[in-house]
């Protein structure tokens, strides 16, 4: 290696140490330890500094993101216009530096990362997405889709379980642009990798379909390289590399779990300058070290030309297809589409996932970029593009995915089909099992993807599968999640509402469906846009009672207010599709809707009552169910559990009582 080369390597180091050091908080010792590693790929990787989204460059993905300062030092270096003051302020208010790296925040982090094992399924969505755009758009002498996709991995994500759902299914994808670096110090927080992971790590990959490499000295920078240019050869299988590296090597913590999360200390920086001759002051880029990396820029900046050169000329040669390119990377909806009368004219009563699946499909027409599955429920989420075909090794056209029955993992998938660009992602499964997946879109909502969640089989109205698959609590903590749409729509008119606000939207979008089927409503249509509005009022416009719902239990409340009138009681309807979208609306509007005079109010929804509180207030009442579900037919299930007019009756009365 050139001395310049160790050098940069070395400036990583210190970079890392100090801007932990002087946060007093951080994660040193996988930075030091991996910096060779990370500088190596870096080095080879295209990419152009200059242009962080440049359409040609290669993905990086920090898988383990508690090694923040690694990547942060390493844009800083390659000239990605992070400043030093940005890193002077880790981990620090309003710095771009934040403990963790997030997409969106910081310049040239391409999703954010820290939960374990996501960055991995991460990098797994992006080296899908690669290769079915590679397919759809490259023309002989025209690679216009042409990366690799690179994630960088400690011990602690290859625990984690979303990491073999992930990796499972890539190599089954035979997905050979995909590399991952395995940063193998075997330290963790509580010590020693062997006190509970003493597996075979290779060879578990080598099952899964995978390519093995092993790196004996993470010092060794000629052999890290040499592994990375064998990998890219392999075409056929994606490939791990193991690195064998020692934490915060070079310092009095090597080895040590406290190097792992704590800062190293003055005393250890100090021994650490003795050990790598390194005599700078803190926080300096010596000036070879800034003219070494400003000359790799050159390279950068003519791999960059070259490619928008080879743009220009497919676009001539290929209008249509550059058009089409465009095209899939807008994100507005097409007007047609939103016209289109099938949307609109449903007849008939069917369940809101036969209406999902519909739409879907019509969607598929106007918009070809749609990219996504289930998990091995395609038949009952009614999530299939017909005609599109399914992403394999021998079809990488395919629009549709067997995701198999790896929930977690398939929602961090389309986290990084969505971050790649070019494509709408969805995925599906039963609402009940959103909690194997909610960390991934917990993720999808801190960094505002709008993938799209198809959840079926709602509520108890699942029926005789039983409390373990009917969904009680989850509509209440999909709610309480910050910058998420749930929707729940009571008709195909909703439903189709639902997915056009769920595409063009800049958040993840849920859309919780029945499994049985429902009525159609002559009064839904433009207020599910607002998320909340009146379905149908009193004759007089002064309703003694407001009475509100969601999806299926829409239909409760309309033969509740048949009652109530033949007893001389007026109400007023209001359908709630998505909660989230009525309390972004403005005060009049609210108000409108949910006059503050009228305190006689009822909710309705066969789930737990916490998403209603704020609406019904201290004198309303809930229909709903604080307790599991049970097996039995639907119809029944409902009776059983009081979601029968009648209960919606005598809650209603209750309130008005309250009132008087």
């Amino acid at each position: 290696m050139k001395s310049i080369e160790q050098k940069a390597i070395t400036n990583i180091r210190f970079l890392a140490a100090e801007a932990v050091q002087k946060a007093n908080s951080g994660h040193p010792g996988l930075p030091i330890g991996s910096a060779p590693m990370a500088f190596t790929l870096w080095k080879q990787m295209k990419q152009d500094p200059k242009d962080a989204q440049w359409a040609g460059r290669d993905r990086f993905v920090l898988s383990a993101g508690h090694a923040s300062m690694l990547e942060y030092s390493l844009l800083h270096l390659f000239g990605y216009g992070l400043p030093m003051e940005e890193l002077k302020s880790f981990r620090q208010w309003g710095s771009k530096t934040p403990g963790h790296p997030e997409f969106g925040h910081t310049v040239g982090v391409e999703t954010t990362s820290g939960p374990l094992g996501q960055g991995i399924a991460t990098a797994v969505g992006m080296a899908m997405a690669e290769a079915r755009l590679a397919a759809e758009f490259n023309r002989e002498g025209f690679p216009i889709v042409d990366n690799y996709t690179y994630a960088l991995s400690g011990d602690g994500c290859l625990m984690e379980g979303i990491a073999s759902e992930a990796a499972s299914l890539a190599g089954h994808l035979g997905l050979g642009k995909l590399i991952l670096l395995y940063d193998r110090n075997e330290i963790t927080i509580e010590g020693n990798t062997g006190l509970a992971f003493t597996e075979d790590v290779g060879k578990r990959f080598e099952a899964y379909g995978w390519t093995v490499q092993y790196v004996a000295d993470g010092e060794d920078t000629a052999a890290i390289a040499k592994a990375i240019e064998n990998a890219k050869a392999d075409t056929k299988h994606p490939s791990l590399i193991i690195v064998r590296t020692e934490i915060a090597h070079g310092t009095p913590k090597a080895n040590s779990a406290s190097a792992h999360g704590e800062p190293l200390g003055e005393d250890a920086i100090k021994a650490m300058r003795e050990y790598y001759g390194w005599n700078e002051e803190p926080f300096t880029v010596p000036a070879d070290v800034s003219a070494y990396f400003a000359e790799l820029q050159v390279g950068y900046s003519k791999q960059h030309a070259a490619y928008d050169a080879m743009m220009a000329n497919y676009r001539k040669t290929y209008p249509d297809l550059y058009e089409k390119w465009v095209a899939w990377h807008e994100k507005k909806l097409p007007a047609a589409l939103k016209a289109d009368p099938r949307l609109w004219n449903v007849s008939g009563s069917k369940a809101t996932r036969a209406v999902s699946g519909d739409v879907l499909n019509i969607f598929a027409e106007y918009l070809p970029n749609l990219f996504g599955g289930s998990a091995d429920l395609a038949p009952s989420n009614k999530t299939e593009l017909k005609g599109k075909g399914f992403f394999g090794v021998e079809n990488r056209a395919g629009a549709n995915i067997h995701f198999g029955i790896r929930e977690f993992a398939m929602a961090a998938i389309c986290n990084g089909i969505q971050l790649y660009g070019g494509f709408h992602a969805f995925c599906a499964t039963f609402l009940v099992f959103v909690d194997y997946l909610k960390p991934a879109l917990r993720l999808s909502a801190l960094m505002h993807l709008p993938v799209v969640y198809v959840m079926t089989h709602d509520s108890i109205g699942v029926g005789e599968d039983g409390p373990t698959h009917e969904p009680i609590e989850q509509l209440a903590a999909l709610r309480a999640t910050p910058d998420t749409l749930v929707f729940r729509p009571a008709d195909a008119k909703e439903t189709a509402i639902s997915y056009i606000l769920a595409f063009e939207g800049n958040q993840p979008a849920v859309l919780a469906l029945t499994r049985q089927n429902l009525p159609q409503y002559a009064e839904t249509g433009e207020g599910a846009y607002k998320g909340g509005y009146i379905l149908k009022d009193a004759k007089n416009g002064k309703p003694d009672v407001i009475l509100m719902a969601s999806g299926s239990e829409v239909e409760l409340i309309y033969k509740a207010a048949e009652q109530l009138e033949a007893e001389g009681i007026s109400s007023r309807l209001v359908s709630m599709p998505c909660l989230d979208l009525f309390d972004a609306q403005d005060e009049a509007y609210r108000a409108f809707v949910l006059p503050k005079s009228i305190r006689a109010r009822v909710a309705v929804e066969a789930a737990s009552a916490y998403s209603w509180d704020r609406y019904v207030g201290l004198d309303g009442e809930t229909v709903c169910l604080d307790h599991y579900g049970a097996s039995a037919p639907a119809n029944i299930l409902f009776k059983e559990f009081g979601f029968t007019p009648e209960n919606v009756v005598k809650a209603a009365k209750a309130s008005i009582s309250k009132t008087k």
